[in-house]
């Protein structure tokens, strides 16, 4: 009681009723200050949650990028080295082909210098190959010239002057043109004249000549007849001593001969004079046609001729072969083998005349 009564003495009615007010206003203040606190913690709690999934979440994406950088750094790595190898190739090739061009560089030089030669000795044939036509032609009228002065062969002198005639042709220059009217002129000469067969006389020639070892002389055809007037027997039925006289004499007989002789008659020769006889008419033939070959008639004719007279003296006329090779003989002597040709001097002169204005500069 002394307590309370102190206690109310202390603290009068009036106070504690406002104490009471107090506590019961109080109260529910310490109440909503215990939820504040709460609440941040829940919250502090659901940042550090997400914070550590967040973390975690960091962790593993960073892991992965790791993961990738690595990978991409050992392609990296693979692709450098092989870069650099190609790199190397590319520098050996570099090399090589820097090789390769400094000697393609030599050959365009060489190529080139060549060239150059080569269009200089092109321009020189260009400016000097109507001199090596005109000396060409020159040649070939200076041959034609002497095939028709020494041989007297107007058909080589016509092939000649003919081929002069198409160089000119080919060549188709005006200044040419006088030179084309005297050649020309001297091929139409050249044809008017009659051409002679000078192939076809020589093999005439030689058959006669192979033909000459088979002609009948006049010695056998008149000796042959005679010796066939003989009896002629079997040897079986003669006896051995009546044949052994007939043979000797058969030889008697082939020692004396007598014969007819006067201007028709054959001229009488000895066994093997026939030989010589026949070598001598193959020398005479064979005689006359070298001179056919260069022309001397006047050989050719008296070559000729005696054939013809050894054929009628020592030859059987009557015979076939031994007429028609007389036959042959006196149409051979009769083909003039040498003709008045005409002089192509001019044509000479005009080529002369052509060349001289470029002969003056070279002096």
């Amino acid at each position: 009681m002394s307590d309370s009564g102190q206690q109310n003495e202390i603290n009068p009615p009036g106070a504690s009723a406002a104490a009471e007010s107090a506590t019961g206003t109080a109260r529910p203040a310490s109440g909503s200050s215990m939820a504040v606190p709460a609440l941040a913690l829940i919250l502090a709690l659901a940042s550090a949650g997400f914070s550590v999934y967040q973390w975690y979440q960091d962790r593993g994406a960073d892991a992965s990028l790791r993961g990738e950088l690595a990978r991409r750094l050992a392609d990296m790595e693979a692709r450098n080295r092989e870069a650099g190898t190609r790199a190397a190739q590319t520098a050996a090739a570099l090399r090589d082909a820097e090789v390769k061009l400094g000697m393609l560089e030599n050959r365009l030089a060489e190529s080139q210098n060549q060239q150059a030669v080569l269009e200089t000795l092109q321009q020189e044939f260009a400016r000097s190959r109507d001199e090596w036509s005109l000396a060409d032609i020159e040649q070939s009228v200076l041959l034609a010239s002497q095939q028709l002065q020494v041989a007297g062969n107007v058909r080589a002198a016509l092939i000649g002057l003919e081929g002069a005639e198409s160089r000119l042709q080919r060549m188709d220059q005006p200044r040419y043109a006088t030179l084309r009217k005297v050649l020309a002129r001297d091929i139409e000469k050249l044809k008017a004249l009659p051409l002679v067969d000078v192939q076809g006389i020589s093999v005439r020639i030689d058959d006669l000549i192979s033909k000459i070892d088979k002609l009948q002389l006049a010695m056998d055809a008149r000796v042959r007849p005679e010796a066939d007037k003989s009896p002629s027997a079997s040897a079986a039925e003669i006896p051995a001593w009546e044949r052994m006289l007939r043979e000797a004499w058969n030889e008697m007989r082939q020692l004396v001969r007598v014969q007819r002789s006067g201007p028709v008659d054959a001229m009488l020769l000895a066994p093997e004079q026939a030989f010589f006889l026949r070598e001598n008419q193959k020398l005479r033939l064979l005689s006359a046609r070298v001179a056919l070959l260069v022309r001397d008639e006047k050989g050719y004719q008296t070559d000729i001729q005696a054939a013809i007279d050894a054929l009628e003296r020592h030859y059987d006329m009557r015979d076939s072969s031994v007429g028609a090779a007389a036959e042959t003989l006196r149409k051979l002597k009769s083909a003039r083998i040498r003709l008045e040709v005409p002089d192509i001097a001019e044509t000479l002169e005009a080529l002369r005349t052509l060349r001289l204005p470029r002969a003056k500069p070279r002096a």
